[in-house]
């Protein structure tokens, strides 16, 4: 199997998720987060990944002298990486998903570095930048952008009269407008895998989550608020998703 093959990033990638995931005591992370550089705990989860790269780059390419310095360079590139996190978060100790994404992306831009470096050819960039141009990617990318912020702003937009009518129920600033956007991504991706009677169990699931709160709450322009706002952000992502699904066959 060649450095070329698709299965080489995600046979590192697997091997990353293991090394992370899975062979990462809990006391590895205290110890580098208290350390920092010094920290022996943050070497050897950097020695581990080392391993785990030269065992996946073995067991999916043809070997030879390149696997044991890309190893390396995984290892080391780890290392720096964990650490620049550590630093971070002790900068912003109050966003620590933004660090995790940030460490989650570089780890990956590195794997998907070296085996360019491994495949000595831009063909698989090229690859991925053909899949990202294509007509189908475009489209998918612009449902889901839709789906998210501009249909929020649409519906707060409908349904403004209606808020105006009701009193502060003490809920988290903008928890609905989070909720309304994880429904819209959920009914989209079911619409797009032709999976519409799954769209059911969103509305179901919303329902009971919600039936607590409407049955404590008498007031029945809540109810009619709550019923509007969700029958028109699930059709209307259900509208684009058909949509979107029609100009995809057309393309």
């Amino acid at each position: 199997m060649t450095a070329v093959d698709p299965l080489v990033p995600l046979a590192l990638v697997l091997a990353h998720l293991i090394g992370d995931f899975l062979l990462q005591p809990g006391t590895w992370i205290a110890d580098r987060q208290q350390h920092g550089a010094r920290s022996r705990c943050l070497l050897k989860h950097a020695l581990v990944h080392g391993l785990l790269a030269l065992v996946a780059l073995w067991l999916f390419t043809d070997g030879g002298l390149m696997a044991l310095p890309v190893a390396a360079l995984l290892g080391a590139s780890h290392w720096l990486i964990d650490l620049g996190k550590v630093h971070l978060q002790r900068r912003r100790p109050e966003h620590p998903l933004q660090a995790f994404v940030i460490d989650q992306l570089l780890h990956l831009l590195i794997i998907g570095l070296l085996w360019l470096v491994l495949a000595t050819s831009l063909a698989p960039l090229q690859q991925g930048l053909g899949l990202l141009t294509s007509s189908t990617t475009l489209c998918l990318m612009i449902a889901y952008l839709i789906v998210t912020r501009p249909m929020s702003i649409m519906i707060a937009m409908l349904m403004k009269p209606m808020a105006e009518q009701l009193d502060d129920g003490g809920t988290l600033s903008a928890a609905g407008a989070r909720v309304g956007i994880v429904e819209r991504l959920l009914v989209l991706t079911l619409t797009l895998l032709d999976q519409i009677t799954a769209v059911g169990f969103v509305v179901t699931a919303k329902s009971v989550l919600r039936y607590g709160d409407l049955k404590e709450n008498p007031d029945r322009k809540l109810t009619e608020y709550v019923l509007l706002g969700t029958l028109t952000s699930i059709a209307s992502t259900l509208i684009l998703g058909l949509l979107i699904r029609q100009i995809m066959n057309l393309a």
